[in-house]
């Protein structure tokens, strides 16, 4: 039945990627609505399950918030860190777009794989312990799967990395979840370990949000629409979440 469901979860996948290629001539809002879905997964989704499951002390922190803050400063100099290669090896810099590399796209989204093939492996755990309670987490899989697969096809794209690229790690994106299911018949994660994973995760999508997305959104079009997709970004995961009983 896992397995059933995640290939939703692989549908939905690509259907936020179809729509986040579609709109290209409306770059500025595509990425305000990245940035406020990428937003509201971290804030709303992925941190709050982080405490939960990872909630023990490191010297008087919870580990998933220096977890957390790792992420972000992990996915800080990873960014430096190949910004400056690509500055060493004579590459332009012209603007803020032409200083991003391919390579921090592809990581990005190589990260958000990774994080579908989790929510399979939560999805097919949750079966196992109840119809009822693989059911919430089938909403809200699927549902919020259309913002993964709209980040994963957006990220990709806005650091340079060709269209083939895009759709090859929006393709791996969608079928992560099934792998996940599947994967969860012969494994079972530690919950410490998953939510010291989402604390991390969370913590380096916040980063690629607030540090990239969003800036470039309103680079060159600071215009109140781009302010809205971006708060409907937020307000839609926080109805995926509701939805789902959190």
């Amino acid at each position: 039945m896992a397995v059933v469901v995640a290939l939703g979860a692989f549908l939905m996948t690509l259907f936020g990627g179809w729509v986040a290629q579609r709109v290209t001539d409306r770059r500025h809002l595509v990425l305000g609505l990245a940035g406020g879905l990428m937003l509201g997964v971290v804030g709303l989704d992925l941190l709050p399950e982080a405490l939960e499951a990872a909630g023990d002390e490191v010297f008087g922190v919870p580990q998933a918030l220096l977890l957390f803050v790792g992420g972000f400063l992990f996915a800080h100099v990873v960014e430096r860190l190949l910004a400056t290669r690509r500055a060493a090896h004579g590459a332009e810099t012209g603007g803020p777009a032409e200083e991003r590399t391919p390579q921090v796209g592809l990581v990005a989204a190589g990260a958000m794989v990774l994080h579908s093939l989790m929510d399979g492996i939560a999805l097919g755990a949750a079966f196992q312990v109840g119809g009822g309670m693989g059911a919430t987490v089938a909403l809200a899989v699927v549902t919020h799967d259309f913002a993964d697969g709209f980040n994963t096809y957006t990220l990709t794209s806005l650091y340079g990395n060709e269209r083939r690229k895009a759709l090859a790690m929006l393709l791996a994106d969608a079928v992560a979840p099934i792998a996940g299911a599947a994967l969860a018949t012969l494994l079972t994660l530690p919950e410490e370990l998953l939510g010291s994973y989402l604390g991390f995760f969370g913590g380096a999508l916040l980063y690629l949000a607030a540090a990239e997305i969003l800036p470039e959104a309103h680079h060159e079009h600071p215009a109140r629409s781009t302010l809205l997709c971006t708060v409907a970004g937020v307000g839609f995961i926080w109805l995926v979440v509701g939805l789902s009983g959190g």
